[in-house]
């Protein structure tokens, strides 16, 4: 359900309320919000599913503290107290389970903190004290609606070309060289890597949106996307592979459309399938990399794209890349044949190096990040820089245009979560 509508900025609420499961917890809880000139009365009973009830009906505070002790699905439940909670609230939780993963789950769904029980002094004043942090921190200026902003489709000729790579790639060296606030929207439902090329848990943003395309909204965005660096946030998913995608394809549109007026740079990681089930995706695209490699069947199917590319796309401008060329003497169509075959030339070349991608998925990063020496990531650099300088950063001084930071649905939260996390089992 959404959240009720509720009068009054965050600057009107409660400064602080407390939902504990226990009295032990509660005792822990009081000395430190007598220090930080809280009321102790506001340290409830009753644990998430109280903390829940009681926002459904009453406004959210700046500082919301919830014990998930006696939650059977503490994820589950986190995202239930979303719906009735009102954006701007910093949420600190509190629990038995000693999992990385699930403090990993929690903070991705929008939580600041997640404190591991027995709590201590010192540990609630460091989340305390970084929770007023983030509501003291002047607000990031709103993407201009006025800017050009910079759309990619990245396209795979053939399932293993490693379009996936690429569009990773590309997204990670907008955000983190071409320094522009970027969205990499993976459209792979049930098998896609977007996430899991940066080491990150997908969520289930994508497939809520699949489930719910009238809940898109800005403030949908803001929850559903993971963020793996200050400029770069992912949505990707892990659908169940028992499940079938059952869409006319109107919620991965409004997506995009959202997508436009959050960030600069947009990258779709859009599988061919997609492509030609929901046409309408590419409508708004302004480029479009149309990954391939040197063989017969992808020069079969390049021909097929590009052509389908001139009739439903023709405002899209259009870069192929072979990518995972081998040596010479191992090409199954050199390149000048396969340039005769397509009838244009390949704008770029990617050299196969096994080492790095086998380094790169080891560690979770782009093979951009890991390879900065390679000659292999030469030509995805080129590639940035012309795919960047197609939609140019538009200010009047010629300053980085700043793009919109995501925040989860309780407030900004993440990029500032404290370095330490829970310890692993």
């Amino acid at each position: 359900m959404n959240a009720p509508w509720k009068p009054g900025g965050i600057a009107h609420r409660e400064p602080f309320t407390a939902y504990v499961c226990d009295e032990i917890t509660a005792e822990a809880l009081r000395p430190i919000a007598s220090e930080l000139g809280w009321a102790v009365e506001k340290i409830h009973k009753g644990g998430l599913r109280n903390a829940i009830q009681s926002l459904s009906v009453s406004a959210s505070p700046q500082i919301l503290f919830v014990d998930l002790a006696e939650s059977g699905d503490p994820l589950n439940d986190i995202n239930a107290l979303a719906e009735v909670c009102e954006p701007g609230t910093v949420v600190i939780a509190a629990g038995q389970v000693n999992d990385v993963r699930l403090y990993r789950d929690l903070v991705a769904s929008g939580i600041q903190d997640y404190l591991l029980k027995p709590l201590h002094p010192d540990m609630l004043r460091e989340a305390f004290g970084h929770a007023q942090t983030i509501l003291n921190a002047p607000k990031h200026v709103e993407v201009s609606p006025d800017r050009p902003h910079c759309s990619i489709a990245v396209i795979g000729t053939r399932g293993g070309v490693g379009a996936s790579t690429i569009a990773t790639s590309v997204a990670w060296l907008l955000a983190d060289k071409e320094d522009r606030a970027t969205a990499l929207l993976d459209l792979d439902v049930h098998f896609g890597t977007g996430a899991l090329g940066l080491d990150l848990e997908p969520g289930r943003g994508l497939t809520d949106a699949i489930d719910n395309p009238s809940r898109i909204d800005g403030l949908f965005i803001e929850r559903a996307m993971v963020k793996a660096s200050e400029k770069l946030s992912v949505l990707s998913a892990e659908a169940p592979i028992n499940t079938p995608l059952i869409t006319d394809g109107s919620a991965f549109y409004q997506l995009q459309e959202e997508m436009r007026s959050a960030f600069e740079c947009t990258v779709v990681d859009l599988p061919r399938a997609m492509l030609i089930q929901h046409p309408h995706l590419i409508s708004e695209v302004r480029l479009a990399v149309i990954v391939t490699e040197l063989t017969l069947a992808a020069a079969r199917d390049t021909i097929r794209i590009l052509s389908w590319m001139k009739t439903n796309a023709p405002q899209t401008q259009l870069f192929v890349l072979a990518n995972r060329v081998h040596a010479g003497g191992q090409l199954e169509i050199n390149r000048k044949d396969f340039e005769g075959s397509i009838e244009r030339k390949i704008d770029y070349l990617v050299p196969f190096d096994q080492k790095l991608a086998a380094q790169a998925a080891k560690l979770g990063k782009p093979i951009v990040e890991v390879g900065k020496t390679s000659k292999t990531i030469a030509p995805i650099l080129t590639l940035v820089t012309a795919l960047a300088s197609v939609v140019p950063d538009a200010s009047a001084d010629g300053a980085k245009a700043k793009g919109k930071s995501l925040m989860g649905k309780f407030g900004d939260l993440k990029g500032l979560i404290p370095k330490r996390a829970a310890k692993t089992k």
